[in-house]
Parts: C-alpha cells; sequence; structure tokens
C-alpha cells in the first residue's frame, strides 16, 4: 500500500522526465503486473489466495506422504481438481485434492517424494510439519468428472490422488472399474480404502509381484460410451491412448510442463538489456535457454500456473501456453516455462 501510495503522489508531483522514469520502472519491475481484465476472456482469472494450516501428516506408503490443511471460508471443489501449494521456499507445485469436496474447511493432498524431481516434494516431506502454514491457490480443475455410459480408470502410483474423490462420487449403480499400477504394493497408497469401495472392480497390478499390466485386454473391448480416465506417468497414459476403441473418450490429468514437445521448433531469442541472442532448441523451452545464460531468473512451477518467470516482450509472436496470463498481460508479457515464439524470433527485456 505504501508503494501503490507514493507512486501515486510521485505522479502527481514530479515533472514530465520524472514522470516517465516512475512510468518505465512499473511497466519493468516484476513487483507491478500489468493490469489485469476484470473479466478475462482467455488465460485464467487470477486464483484466490488464501491461508492454511497443515493439522495432519501421515505416512501412507512407500515415499508419500499426506498432508491435511484446514482454513477458514476454503473454495469449494470438485472431483479431479488440484491446489497450487505456495511452499515455504516460494517455490510453487501443483497436487490433486484427494479428500472429501463437501468439506469446507479443509484440503488433503497426498506427495510422493520425486528423487529426480526439482525439489518441491523433498520440501514437503523434509520441510512442511503440523503446523506448518502454507499459501493455497485454486483449486482448479483440468479433469473433471463426466456423466457416462460406463467408466474405465487407468493410474499408476500417485496418480490415484485425483481419482479417489471420482470413485466416492460415482452414483449408486454406475458400472466402473479401476486398474491401480504401481511398483510395489508398499509404494501405492489408498489401497484399504480403495478395497472397500470397489472389491472386485479394482485391480491391482503390482510390477514387481506381475509385471506391467495388459492394457490391450483392459482397454481394446470398451463399450462406445465408455470414459477412460487415465492418470501416471507419461509412458502409461501414451499406451493408453493408443489402444482406445473408437467410442470411447479419453481423459487425462498431466502435471508435466505442456510448454515444449519434441514437434516444437527452434527460435531465437534476444535479451536486449544483455545483449545476448540465444537459441531456444527444439523441444526445449525459453526459460532453459535464458537459465543457461542468466543463471538468476526466477522461476517456480514451470508449467505456466504462477506467474513467477514472467518477461516483458519487446518484439515478436508469442504462442501463449500458460493458464496465468489475461488478455491485457498478453500484450507485451509472456511466462517463459510454457509459451514460445509464433515465428523465428522474440526480443524480451531481460
Amino acid at each position: 500500500m505504501t508503494a501503490r501510495v507514493w507512486t501515486v503522489t510521485a505522479l502527481a508531483g514530479a515533472g514530465l522526465l520524472a514522470r516517465r522514469a516512475v512510468r518505465r520502472r512499473i511497466r519493468t519491475s516484476p513487483l507491478w503486473p500489468l493490469p489485469a481484465l476484470p473479466t478475462p476472456v482467455s488465460g485464467r482469472p487470477r486464483s484466490r489466495t488464501v491461508k492454511a494450516r497443515v493439522t495432519s501428516r501421515e505416512v501412507v506408503a512407500d515415499g508419500v506422504v499426506r498432508l491435511r490443511l484446514e482454513g477458514r471460508d476454503l473454495p469449494r471443489w470438485e472431483p479431479g481438481a488440484h491446489l497450487d501449494l505456495v511452499l515455504p521456499s516460494g517455490l510453487v507445485r501443483q497436487y490433486s485434492l484427494c479428500g472429501d469436496p463437501r468439506d469446507t474447511t479443509s484440503y488433503t493432498v497426498a506427495v510422493r517424494l520425486a528423487g529426480d524431481g526439482r525439489g518441491g516434494s523433498r520440501e514437503v516431506h523434509e520441510g512442511v510439519r503440523e503446523g506448518t502454514e502454507l499459501e493455497v491457490r485454486g483449486p482448479r480443475n483440468r479433469f473433471p468428472l463426466v456423466p457416462a455410459g460406463s467408466f474405465l480408470f487407468v493410474v499408476g502410483g500417485i496418480g490415484i490422488t485425483p481419482v479417489l474423490p471420482m470413485l466416492r462420487a460415482l452414483p449408486d449403480g454406475a458400472e466402473w472399474r479401476l486398474l491401480y499400477g504401481g511398483r510395489t504394493r508398499g509404494s501405492m497408497p489408498f489401497l484399504a480404502e480403495l478395497g472397500e469401495l470397489g472389491g472386485d472392480r479394482v485391480t491391482v497390478v503390482a510390477e514387481d509381484e506381475a509385471g506391467l499390466p495388459d492394457l490391450d485386454a483392459l482397454v481394446g473391448d470398451l463399450p462406445a460410451d465408455t470414459a477412460v480416465y487415465c492418470c501416471g506417468p507419461q509412458g502409461l497414459m501414451t499406451a493408453v491412448e493408443e489402444r482406445l476403441p473408437a467410442g470411447a473418450t479419453l481423459h487425462l490429468e498431466r502435471f508435466a510442463p505442456p510448454g515444449a514437445s519434441s514437434d516444437d521448433g527452434a527460435f531465437e531469442v534476444e535479451l536486449r538489456r544483455s545483449g545476448r541472442t540465444l537459441t531456444v532448441p527444439a523441444g526445449s523451452t525459453v526459460l532453459a535457454a535464458v537459465r543457461a545464460e542468466l543463471p538468476d531468473t526466477v522461476y517456480s512451477c514451470e508449467q505456466g500456473f504462477c506467474g513467477t518467470c514472467r518477461q516483458r516482450v519487446l518484439a515478436g509472436d508469442v504462442e501463449h501456453r500458460d493458464e496465468w496470463l489475461t488478455d491485457a498481460e498478453r500484450a507485451d508479457s509472456m511466462l517463459i516455462c510454457v509459451s514460445r515464439a509464433r515465428g523465428g524470433r522474440l526480443v524480451l527485456d531481460l
């Protein structure tokens, strides 16, 4: 508030040169976001941020902890939704909600420790304890449960988290099956609850006992009105997608960065203030190229959700792939973790 009052006062009382200097400072400072549309046409409206305190921390499988976070007036959610958790270090990570949507006083998430991850899961496991207060953004739902004649759920490992509330929400008499795969039974959370929910409709395949599941037998002969929900490793989702019969609909939940794939071509990025021109290789990101030259460039989620890596665009046509910026902000800025050039070159104010 003080900074805003100071800026308004400076604009009112300063001369032309001072006013221009202040305006330049506002436009370029990461602390001063560009004006947002009240109702964005593209991009996502700002997620409400609330405070929540960890009131329970429980190990529910090998390398998996379940957190219960309690707060006041928590936004409602539906099965399939996920949260952004702002960790004590400032990292932002996304975790699927696996509790009861009717409970408006708490959120429940389960987090697997990723040995090859980027540090978020390790911070949850080692630094978040009962009593820790976290910022929570969302919820958002890109994986909603839709009406269908029958349901097939195919999940791997921690991919069970968004599916668990779906199973609880299915109407009485719904026809459904679940294939739940994992490396070992000890690494697979919620096995007891799934047994109570589904009985013989739940098939558990532990790789150390039975190898990989037979997806051909499971997916190859589905009724045409089946909704298939899949969440887990990329290889599993690709395998299900390749086997999907005509008429069935596939719903996927991914938390991998959507910004780049092997089909994305290379392009150049000029860093105007640094006097450098970089090549962003095919299948890589602007963020990766920039951090190779400017390692102090800030970032967090790498998925286009949090806005930390936002940079001002001075020239070039941007292909926006984020879920954070509004139309007004996209006019001259981008999230460099996921968005790319629509054409051969971008110029950034870096």
